[in-house]
């Protein structure tokens, strides 16, 4: 088995390796943007540093469709108390910026390139996104210089003591490869990212993870063991023991079930995103592929194709399938997959009171749509729970919209017989609940033919 693993991983890294002529491309590329991009920002006098942080940064790029460029603005914070500064400052650091101007100063700085076209992420802190070719994309992320981890107001401030703590600690080859795995493997699975629609794990964690444990191997085996009890990494050993971890971090900052110290910030859980339900079906296939490992494995399944095969499986169980489109006019990327994720889950809720969900699936994968399937076998009928039996005047407005009604034990209730299926119910709903869906930034719904 092992020398099949060996096999595997060896021919998996082979195909997730970027090109070396896309790597020169790229850093041809990236080179003259930062020289440009530096060179306004002195004639601008704005006293602030650049850097590129992310996967190319840290030698852990894989091969995919679209590459990503993180480049990172450093501003000198003020320490004028919240007064206004303008929109320069000295070079010997005895001034500073307010972080409102961050955003606005790096828009400055873009909007002086030429033949740029920049959109903006909106968030905490706006970010700027510039497509450089079809597979090449630059986001350009200001965020604040600081001296210590507690100084920082926003996840990216923390984002340069990441960068430079990867490259001292990962320097060899080998410990590279075994990142490039994980990730494609995560990437593969769809739990690559710690946004909310994901939860999953971001590139630092699996960086830190792989750091740890020393190769993809050892950290599938060991994960892949992890049952309920909270697994707890501290690398560098800031803590004696896990309790003491437990009780020093913000318990908001708990509920993944594993907890990472980052070893840049000791109070701080690299993977807080990490939900449950995606660990757990990380576990899965990590014991998949241990069990029987495969190239496919590390290859994103077109949604496409899985959900024909639902549907497919559904048809031969006899159960009914909806394949659904919803869209939204959120900003696309987290703030849109949040909120068609929350619908799905939502409506899969509205479902199951009339319907067994046998199967289901959600995906999201950037713009503003997403589709979700739903497979399901129609209940007999349900029970409506009323109010309780001595409550003369509600229970006479119950039997009068339930002939049907009985009363056990201290309540009134009726059943209700299901006569429509999936179809007409989603029909149904969507006419009834345009607020709601309106409510929750889903602007339309449809069956997928």
């Amino acid at each position: 088995m092992k020398k099949r693993i060996d096999s595997v991983l060896k021919e998996v890294l082979e195909s997730k390796d970027v090109p070396v002529e896309d790597l020169k491309q790229i850093d041809v590329v990236l080179k003259k943007f930062l020289a440009d991009f530096k060179e306004k920002l002195k004639s601008l006098k704005i006293d602030a540093d650049v850097f590129v942080g992310g996967s190319a940064a840290k030698g852990t790029m894989i091969k995919k469709d679209n590459y990503d460029i993180d480049i990172f603005v450093r501003f000198n914070a003020s320490n004028r108390g919240g007064h206004p500064l303008t929109l320069t400052t000295t070079k010997n650091g005895s001034g500073g910026y307010e972080d409102s101007e961050f955003s606005t100063l790096t828009k400055k700085v873009l909007d002086k390139m030429k033949d740029v076209k920049v959109d903006v992420i909106h968030g905490s802190r706006d970010y700027f996104k510039i497509q450089i070719s079809a597979e090449l994309f630059f986001e350009i992320i200001p965020v604040k210089k600081i001296k210590n981890p507690k100084e920082a107001d926003n996840i990216t401030d923390l984002s340069y003591s990441h960068v430079n703590y990867i490259k001292k600690k990962v320097k060899s080859k080998k410990v590279l490869d075994e990142i490039k795995l994980a990730k494609a493997f995560c990437y593969s699975k769809g739990c690559y990212g710690a946004e909310s629609y994901i939860r999953g794990f971001s590139g630092y964690g699996l960086e830190l993870l792989i750091h740890h444990y020393g190769s993809f191997l050892k950290m599938a085996r060991e994960l892949g063991k992890i049952g309920k009890e909270k697994l707890v990494i501290d690398t560098e050993k800031f803590y004696k023991n896990k309790n003491i971890v437990l009780m020093d971090l913000n318990e908001s900052k708990l509920h993944s079930p594993i907890v990472l110290v980052d070893p840049t910030y000791k109070t701080r859980n690299v993977l807080a995103a990490l939900s449950e339900e995606t660990f757990r079906e990380f576990q899965k296939d990590l014991k998949s592929f241990l069990k029987s490992p495969s190239v496919r494995d590390f290859e994103r399944a077109d949604s496409t194709t899985e959900f024909a095969k639902a549907e497919k499986s559904a048809a031969k169980k006899k159960y009914e399938f909806m394949l659904l489109e919803a869209t939204t006019e959120k900003q696309e990327g987290d703030v849109a997959g949040s909120k068609l994720l929350k619908f799905y889950n939502h409506l899969g809720k509205e479902v199951k009171r009339f319907f067994d969900i046998k199967d289901c699936g959600f995906d999201y994968f950037d713009g503003q749509n997403a589709r979700f399937f739903f497979s399901v076998k129609k209940k007999k009928d349900i029970l409506i729970c009323g109010p309780r039996a001595e409550d003369a005047a509600n229970v006479k407005r119950f039997r009068a919209k339930h002939k049907s009604a009985f009363v056990k034990g201290k309540r009134i209730y009726s059943k209700l017989k299901v006569n429509f299926n999936l179809e007409k119910f989603l029909e149904d709903w969507g006419k009834k609940h345009k607020e709601r869906m309106k409510e929750m930034s889903v602007n339309h719904l449809s069956k997928v033919s």
